[in-house]
């Protein structure tokens, strides 16, 4: 483990990563782990209803993929989805209100936990279907790439929606058309209760790419650095007009797959050796030794965001429930689009 750190040390001192860098990387990874926990804590005191999949020790994924992508780009993603729509700038007091089911939340809390969007922010979900992101991800690509814009699409899911059929179809047609799409696997291990080797004999999931000669890579989830890396690289082949590229970024979740999942399924001791990597105290540990930042700066990061989690936490349980009225409001219907037939 001492070997391990020194080699970590070394090849961060040798980075050229700017002290900005880093310290963004960590506050966006702590905030996205204290929104986490705080939304556990409301869960059980029964101010969060419905179903509810924390990001915890994933933090580090999107932390990287922010930090490579243009404000343009799009993301649409799965429903273990908080930290990705904070990422994306989704403030904590809207996505808080949304799991409350607050009129303030993102989408006036109608989406609750799985179902987070704002088109400002080009996020497109939080979606609730497993694999149905991945067409989706792959329509909005044909749709930049139509419009001739350089902007790029996220398409994220995890290692269980990776087995749907809907995934070979849209890599099939990504490839063909040469879309503007990065697709990603956050690989975790588990499919809800079902380990990754359990689920086919292909247990490294970047290698499906090649059946359409997709490029394809895997990448430590657990260091920022390293998908930063990955995304800066892909996006520069998407951009470039060569097509899709494909990243199997392997991360690791903490808590079970959602609120009532106990995680039995794995031992205690395979938890521990993820938390020895966890990315939160590892990115902290590295700007410490590297001198990159004091811990009186990190320090005022904590405080910061502990504020801001008490502060959102305050605004969703002040806010109003929607009226019930709003049931009627933010639907397609026949009288809005005349043209859809019964």
């Amino acid at each position: 483990m001492v070997a391990e750190k020194k080699k970590l040390t070394k090849r961060q001192a040798e980075s050229g990563y700017s002290k900005e860098m880093y310290l963004n990387w960590y506050e966006l990874m702590l905030r996205v782990r204290r929104f986490e926990e705080r939304a556990l804590v409301a869960y059980g005191q029964q101010k969060i209803r419905g179903f509810c999949h924390v990001y915890i020790g994933q933090e580090a994924v999107v932390a990287g993929i922010e930090a490579a992508l243009q404000p343009g780009d799009c993301i649409v993603t799965a429903y273990r989805q908080h930290g990705t729509a904070i990422g994306r700038g989704i403030s904590t007091k809207e996505a808080m209100a949304e799991l409350y089911g607050k009129s303030t939340g993102i989408v006036k809390g109608k989406g609750g936990s799985m179902h987070f969007f704002s088109n400002e922010k080009r996020y497109f979900g939080g979606n609730g279907i497993v694999g149905a992101q991945i067409p989706i991800g792959t329509g909005v690509a044909f749709a930049e790439k139509y419009k001739g814009t350089s902007n790029l699409c996220v398409t994220m899911f995890g290692d269980g929606a990776a087995r749907q059929g809907s995934l070979y179809e849209s890599f099939n047609m990504a490839m063909t058309w040469k879309l503007p799409v990065l697709y990603i696997v956050e690989n975790n291990g588990y499919a809800m209760g079902t380990s990754v080797v359990r689920t086919s004999n292909v247990h490294e999931l970047y290698k499906i790419g090649s059946a359409f000669d997709m490029p394809s890579e895997a990448v430590d989830g657990m260091r920022p650095e390293s998908v930063y890396e990955a995304i800066k690289k892909a996006a520069e082949h998407i951009r470039a007009g060569n097509g899709p590229y494909f990243l199997e970024i392997k991360t690791y979740r903490y808590k079970g797959h959602s609120v009532s999942d106990p995680a039995k399924y794995r031992t205690k001791e395979e938890v521990e050796e993820y938390k020895e990597k966890d990315p939160v105290k590892m990115t902290e540990t590295r700007i410490l030794e590297n001198g990159i930042a004091t811990e009186a700066e990190l320090q005022v990061i904590k405080d910061k965001i502990k504020e801001e989690i008490q502060a959102a936490t305050r605004f969703a349980e002040e806010s109003p429930f929607p009226e019930a009225s709003e049931l009627y409001v933010d639907n397609y219907t026949q009288k809005d689009y005349p043209f859809i037939r019964d």
